[in-house]
């Protein structure tokens, strides 16, 4: 797939992962829309563009209020009349154990993480299926491949999106795209704004994420594995390889994830 003149909608691009690729997708010539809840960091981040920035929409969202999302995705294709490629990277992380985590602070991880993915993909497929083109890319997460300490709702939101889209991968035009990318520990501000037990911000940041891939890096192989059609692609250090440790050896994959590190 070429980039150029694509549109391109990133959600939860005003940081981290999302924000990554709103520069390098703009550099590569694509006519982005860019949405987060922070429309002034959304502005900002259009303002750091180095090319056409008349090719940058901001269209805010808050895709925990699943119930406006259908008339946000009508008017993302309203801007250019379609969608081409959409990246869903917005989301909240967890660093709270599972006994302690109040169920509204859970349902607020699922909302965001899960449902608010699902009601924009549901406005905006019709359109690629009648079509018969387009390209929707998921930022997971490896944990939406297997669970850790403090992450369960978080890992939960993210093995149900890798549920939901397989199974519209099955179901529609194969002409449509649907890549499943899952990051491991990516250097952004994902754990400083990670929810805790009682839903207020973690504030800090994790020495594994601390010392992760950088975001850029991380966007850079999200576009290579964009351009090829990749279905699934595992991205980060030596963490990625424990997709396939709990494949083979589930049970020694469990004695080592009690006795990890992961923060």
């Amino acid at each position: 797939m070429d980039i150029n003149n694509n549109i391109v909608w990133i959600t939860g691009a005003s940081s981290g992962i999302g924000e990554a690729l709103c520069y390098q997708l703009n550099q590569a010539g694509a006519k982005l829309i860019i949405s987060s809840r922070d429309i002034e960091k959304l502005y900002q981040v259009k303002k750091n563009c180095t090319k056409n920035l008349f090719d940058i929409h901001v269209l805010p969202l808050d895709l925990e209020n699943t119930s406006e999302l259908k008339e946000k995705a009508e008017s993302a294709l309203k801007i250019y009349g379609r969608i081409d490629i959409l990246i869903h990277s917005g989301g909240v992380s967890q660093r709270s154990l599972a006994m302690e985590t109040a169920l509204d602070v859970a349902q607020k991880i699922m909302n965001i993480n899960f449902w608010g993915t699902v009601a924009l993909s549901q406005t905006i497929l019709p359109s690629m299926i009648t079509r018969k083109s387009g390209h929707v890319v998921v930022i997971s997460s490896l944990v939406g491949k297997f669970g850790t300490k403090l992450r369960s709702s978080y890992s939960a939101s993210k093995h149900a999106l890798h549920g939901y889209f397989d199974s519209v991968r099955s179901e529609i035009d194969s002409k449509i795209i649907i890549s499943v990318i899952c990051p491991g520990f990516i250097k952004t501000n994902v754990t400083i704004n990670a929810l805790t037990a009682d839903g207020s911000k973690q504030n800090t940041m994790d020495e594994a994420q601390e010392n992760g891939m950088p975001a850029d890096a991380c966007a850079s192989k999200i576009i290579r594995a964009i351009k090829s059609n990749q279905e699934e692609v595992y991205i980060g250090g030596k963490e990625k390889y424990a997709v396939l440790l709990k494949r083979y050896l589930p049970g020694l994959f469990s004695k080592l994830i009690r006795k990890a590190k992961v923060t």
